[in-house]
């Protein structure tokens, strides 16, 4: 890669490190290229156990964020769909190798080369690192930047390039529909957008909640009922009754009691990450042929249309904007969950 580029951005150079002002070249932008100047940049709480070397896999110096919402100020030659002043936005991934089947397929996340993350990963030569969007500007390939319409604030749009996409993926791989019944378990990031997508798919929504105090905003996002998991009755009370079940939690916990809530054929779809293995019976797959499934992050395509189907619904993330200095202090408030419901960094605050 062909040196670009100094721009400002938060990093942290080691696992026991916070994050602080650190400077890094981007590429010169390419005939395929698109640069973007960063608005906002959400944080994933995936973004703190990468940058606390929780996975194992953590490179650094790094530069964490995959939910990149700013303004296109450069376009490559080649470029097609996007022009200068375009609304757009970056995810989790950048590049991937374009030519296996599962690309071809137009499912980029699950290249057989292995994709390019945003960060923490490399660019396809495999051996550029990649840094992420807690930063002023990126350079990204045409291919993996997606149109923000209008329709949606910025910094509502900015998380919906990670927990948006992956809840709509699930909802739709699972034809989610009006008069569909759907439990959503955890009232989080990616709960409280898999419950107004599937709100707005005209589903009926059940929050099923360890915490009495997230019913108000949970019927406020577009529950129609809420239930606890920590009352046994609530097992007796609606089992059998979800065609759909997302399951968003991360913390171990026991998914045969979500399976029993499933109607025969229903599907239990897992887009949390629990540190642990959980607990599943085969009787509890077995009766009424219940599914079980996990979903990743969406394709680019699906990117796309999730934003476009935000947009007609007016939907975003909620959010608590930040500069750059609170990067920190957020990062421990979203181990002790408070937060409503996404963190996004204003970008404008890398450089002040």
């Amino acid at each position: 890669m062909t040196p670009g580029m100094k721009i400002n951005t938060w990093a942290t150079t080691a696992a026991n490190q916070p994050l602080a002002p650190y400077v890094i070249e981007r590429r010169e932008v390419g005939p395929k290229d698109v640069l973007i100047e960063i608005l906002f940049s959400g944080i994933c709480h995936s973004d703190i156990h990468q940058a606390r070397g929780e996975w194992g896999n953590s490179r650094f110096p790094m530069v964490p964020g995959h939910e990149i919402v700013g303004r296109v100020t450069r376009v490559g030659a080649e470029v097609k769909n996007f022009k200068v002043g375009d609304t757009a936005g970056v995810g989790c991934m950048v590049d991937s190798c374009r030519t296996c089947i599962n690309c071809a397929e137009g499912n980029e996340q699950f290249c057989e080369a292995g994709c390019a993350f945003t960060y923490n990963s490399t660019e396809m030569d495999r051996k550029t690192p990649t840094q992420g969007g807690y930063g002023t500007h990126v350079v990204v390939t045409e291919h993996f930047v997606v149109k923000v319409p209008e329709g949606i604030e910025l910094s509502a749009a900015a998380p919906l390039l990670c927990a948006g996409v992956t809840t709509y993926s699930p909802l739709r791989q699972w034809n989610c529909k009006k008069g569909d019944r759907v439990g959503v378990v955890g009232l989080g990031g990616l709960g409280h957008m898999a419950v107004k997508l599937a709100a707005a798919m005209g589903a009926e929504v059940t929050m099923l909640s360890t915490s009495r105090s997230k019913e108000a905003d949970a019927k406020r996002l577009g529950a129609t009922s809420f239930e606890l998991t920590t009352d046994r009755g609530t097992y007796k009370k609606l089992k059998g009754q979800f065609n759909l079940i997302i399951d968003t939690v991360s913390a171990p916990h026991d998914f045969d009691d979500s399976l029993s809530l499933l109607r025969p054929y229903g599907a239990m779809v897992i887009v949390g990450a629990p540190t642990q293995p959980s607990k599943v019976g085969a009787f509890s797959l077995i009766t009424g042929n219940r599914r079980l499934a996990g979903s990743s992050i969406g394709n680019m395509r699906e990117t796309q249309e999730m934003l476009d189907f935000c947009a007609k619904h007016h939907l975003g993330a909620d959010v608590e904007v930040i500069a750059a200095k609170q990067i920190n202090e957020a990062y421990e408030r979203i181990i002790k969950n408070d937060v409503r419901y996404r963190f996004v960094i204003d970008a404008r605050t890398f450089t002040a």
